[in-house]
């Protein structure tokens, strides 16, 4: 779907509630997977499983997509997995891209901050996208797949997990109905409903203080980047931070304290003034949406529960400076997509889904841990505590070291799954940030003498990925080893600048156009990675050795 396509007003679509065979059904109707929640993290998991020949079915209690902006700042990895899943072209093309953050201390600029100083990548480091729009582009891919079936206004009332599925109690318009799901990939929120019927609940920290959301629409010469002030004159005492959204949306989001009413000070004789002292008196702006939300940081202690998994804000909650919610639950579902596919397809074994929780717990708990030390630093509990703040924020206009104190969010980054049972430690030395559970760094490309990317041609199968020498032809042990493996295994060599020569069959080649492959990944000629469906290394060598990447290659899809 093309990204000149007009897009509908995706907020005031409604999706109606259909009949299904199954509530007519004598026997509960199977499924082999069944995800609850058509949020984005949500429809992310159920196209991605789509897309891998798995069917889904999807069940959502509402009739709409989501109001208001909600999430709005999608990361450059989160664009790369919505390219894989075949969106991301409309994303980049609607969102506002930006990679500057400006930090500001009462009325003054305080630094600035580049989130991608470096060239050579794809995607931006940001974009700016309501949340209605990327649930309406990835509800538009589901459209596109015949393995995905959609049922709206279809609310999970009852779950009865056992050792050989699950069976889903499912209230309707026109009543209950019940379905077997082989597995239940849980995505429904923050208040999921899954979670209160298995008695499970998410337990943190939650912090003594509100902020209030509005967007606007206007005309403003504010640049497409991040400013955060601390303390500023139009509200002094508190926080405010700005977003520039599509279609002439900006989010502004303004630190209350914990003892405002959130009923009152979504009142737009409230907010109006707020926005007034931001804007100045010259500025016409129109207030679309307005939300009061409190912080909290939150985790289920598991979040595989037999053949039930919890992914996203059903799984963990982070408060939302430092963008670290929607992007960590993407993660979540291309993490989980590849390994439940496999599993499905008899191509793993069921223990390989302990791995989701072994890599994506930590996960969790790393984006908590960053969003608690930003909220600490952002709502100071205590004079002391706001003293020092001021103090450094005074400080980091001059001096580096200060800098690196302020915390005004810091920003979403995926997680490196270091410590995963799926990876082979290094048996020789490395250098550079690709280690065994990285996610694999872009590049430019060329495909036959034409210009490209390195992630567009990697991802949903495992990948060996094979550098060679100008002079090298590509060993035939790479289209053995792809033949002879049990799971989908490419074969990928990659030719220095100016070399690229045609690959044999069964076996594709790029050519490093301006060696930063090679540079990003420390390879020489004969250096060897394996790299997972969601595109994080997994294995890596200095010479292509077939016995040693069988066992890599069990041991990252849980035979070993």
């Amino acid at each position: 779907m093309g990204a000149a396509m007009a897009d509908p007003d995706y907020q005031s679509l409604t999706f109606p509630y259909a009949r299904s065979p199954d509530q007519d059904a004598a026997v509960p109707a199977r499924h082999p997977v069944v995800v609850v929640g058509a949020g984005p993290v949500g429809l992310a998991a159920a196209v991605d499983l789509a897309r891998q020949g798995v069917r889904v079915l999807l069940l959502d209690e509402d009739e709409r997509l989501s109001a208001g902006s909600r999430a709005i700042c999608f990361a450059k990895r989160t664009l790369e997995i919505f390219d894989r899943l075949g969106c991301g072209d409309r994303m980049v093309a609607k969102g506002v891209g930006w990679k500057t953050g400006k930090v500001f201390f009462r009325d003054a600029p305080v630094y600035a901050f580049d989130l991608l100083p470096e060239s050579g990548h794809e995607r931006p480091a940001f974009i700016n996208l309501q949340q209605y729009y990327v649930e309406g582009y990835l509800l538009d891919r589901a459209r596109e797949l015949p393995d995905l079936e959609i049922r709206w206004r279809n609310r999970v009332s009852g779950i009865a997990p056992d050792a050989d599925g699950v069976t889903l109690t499912v209230t309707t318009p026109e009543g209950d109905y019940r379905l077997r799901a082989d597995w239940v990939v849980a995505a429904d929120g923050a208040r999921s409903g899954v979670r209160a019927l298995m008695g499970l609940e998410s337990r943190g920290r939650v912090f003594r203080d509100r902020f209030l959301i509005a967007d606007v629409r206007m005309s403003a010469p504010f640049p497409a980047e991040r400013r955060f002030w601390f303390d500023p004159p139009f509200h002094p005492g508190q926080s405010v931070l700005l977003h520039r959204q599509p279609d002439d949306v900006w989010r502004i989001d303004f630190q209350l304290g914990w003892d405002a009413d959130p009923e009152e000070e979504r009142k737009p004789e409230r907010v109006i003034p707020r926005i007034r002292a931001l804007l100045g008196e010259g500025v016409d702006f129109t207030l679309l949406w307005v939300s009061v939300y409190t912080f909290a940081c939150l985790r289920m202690e598991r979040f595989r529960h037999g053949r039930v998994l919890f992914a996203g804000d059903a799984a963990h909650g982070v408060s939302p400076f430092g963008a670290r919610g929607a992007n960590s639950g993407i993660q979540d579902a291309e993490n989980l997509a590849w390994k439940l596919a496999l599993v499905l397809k008899g191509k793993a074994p069921e223990r390989l889904l302990d791995s989701y929780d072994a890599e994506r717990v930590p996960a969790a708990d790393e984006n908590i841990l960053n969003s608690t030390r930003s909220t600490d630093f952002i709502t100071p509990k205590s004079e002391v505590s706001r003293t020092f703040r001021d103090a450094v924020l005074r400080l980091a206009r001059d001096c580096a070291f200060a800098r690196r104190l302020v915390n005004s969010g810091r920003l979403s980054v995926p997680a490196t799954l270091r410590d995963s049972p799926l990876n082979t430690p290094d048996e020789e030395p490395f250098a550079g940030a690709m280690v065994p559970g990285a996610p694999v760094a872009d590049a430019p490309v060329g495909v036959g003498g034409r210009p490209s990317w390195f992630l567009r041609h990697i991802g949903d199968a495992f990948v060996l990925l094979h550098f060679l020498g100008p002079d090298d032809p590509p060993p035939e042990a790479l289209r053995v080893l792809a033949a002879e493996s049990d799971v989908p295994l490419r074969p990928l060599v990659v030719a220095p600048a100016g070399s690229g020569p045609a690959a044999p069959p069964g076996i594709a080649a790029v050519e490093d156009t301006e060696g930063l492959l090679a540079a990003r990944l420390d390879a020489r000629p004969g250096t060897t990675y394996l790299l997972r469906p969601d595109q994080h290394v997994c294995a890596r060598w200095r010479r292509l050795d077939p016995p040693r990447v069988r066992a890599a290659l069990a041991r990252a899809t849980g035979h070993a």
